[in-house]
This record gives C-alpha cells, structure tokens and sequence, in this order.
C-alpha cells in the first residue's frame, strides 16, 4: 500500500510539465464524471474547463515528496535487510546441530539444546522488541506491524523458560 501511494506521488511529481494542459470535466451518459485533457465532441457543450495550475506543486512541495520518497525506500530496504537477517538467523538456528530434532523425545545433547534454544529465545525477543511499538491498549496488534516484524513462535513450549541474561 505505501509503496502504491510513494509509486503515485512520485508519477504526478514527475509527470507534471512546468506548465500545466488544460483539464476538463464533464459528466458522461451513464452519469460518471469525467476528466480529461481532450473532451469527445458530444460532451464539449457541457465540459467545464478546470484551473488544474492550483494543483502544481511548488518547488519546496516538489522537494519535500522527493525527500518522503527516498527516506520510505531507505526503511523499505533497512526492513527488508532485518528480515533477511532474521530469515538467515532462523535458518542457521535450524541448520543447527541438533535442531532437526526440536520438538521431538529423541535424546539431544545438553550443548546442542543451549544453543538452539538460545538462538530460538534471541530471535523471539527481537520479533518481540519489534512489535512492541504496534500494540494497542486492551492487547490486540495493529495490522501494519505484521508487514515490518515477523512472527516468531515462542519456543519455552520447546525449550522451557529462557535463562535470565
């Protein structure tokens, strides 16, 4: 959604000339209204030209949505590098000696385990640490936080309860 509405700005910043067409509205048959730069002949009768200059945007505005465009792509590849991060760590925890039996009653080694589990509590605590900002009063999570952090599942069912740090 954000990235439609940076996609918008920056085509109506770029795409307006330094003078602006004619624009005209008209109401079609079916009851629409129209806009355009060219109107069909049946409807020039009743098309009504529009000022579309007070719809320019000045320099400082032109500057300012490039200065929003820009600093939304920085976040939009800092989040994208933090959950590569967080998918290569999740995928080294499962690449991990003894995580393949995570879960299961095969006998693990206790060093094997520490190490799992730890990296399994790091990664819960940072999913944690990031939807922390997205909570609401009465618990529930607002919906954009699921597009910036990404879910980890608890892992004390697995593992018990974390070691205090």
């Amino acid at each position: 959604m954000k990235r439609a509405l940076i996609a918008l700005v920056l085509g109506v910043v770029m795409s307006v000339p330094l003078h602006a067409a004619d624009l005209y509205r008209w109401v079609d048959e079916s009851g629409r209204t129209q806009f355009s730069d060219t109107v069909p002949e049946k409807y020039r009768k009743s098309a009504v030209k529009i000022d579309s200059r007070r719809y320019e945007l000045s320099t400082e505005q032109r500057a300012e949505a490039d200065e929003r465009a820009a600093l939304a792509e920085k976040s939009r590849l800092a989040d994208a590098q933090r959950k590569k991060a967080l998918a290569d760590a999740s995928a080294s925890a499962a690449a991990a000696p003894g995580a393949a039996s995570l879960g299961k009653t095969t006998a693990r080694k206790p060093a094997d385990t520490a190490t799992d589990c730890e990296t399994l509590q790091r990664l819960y605590r940072e999913s944690e640490d990031c939807f922390a900002p997205f909570k609401v009063v009465g618990g529930a999570t607002k919906a954009e936080a699921f597009q910036k952090c990404t879910v980890v599942e608890n892992p004390t069912p697995k593992c018990g309860t974390p070691k205090a740090h």
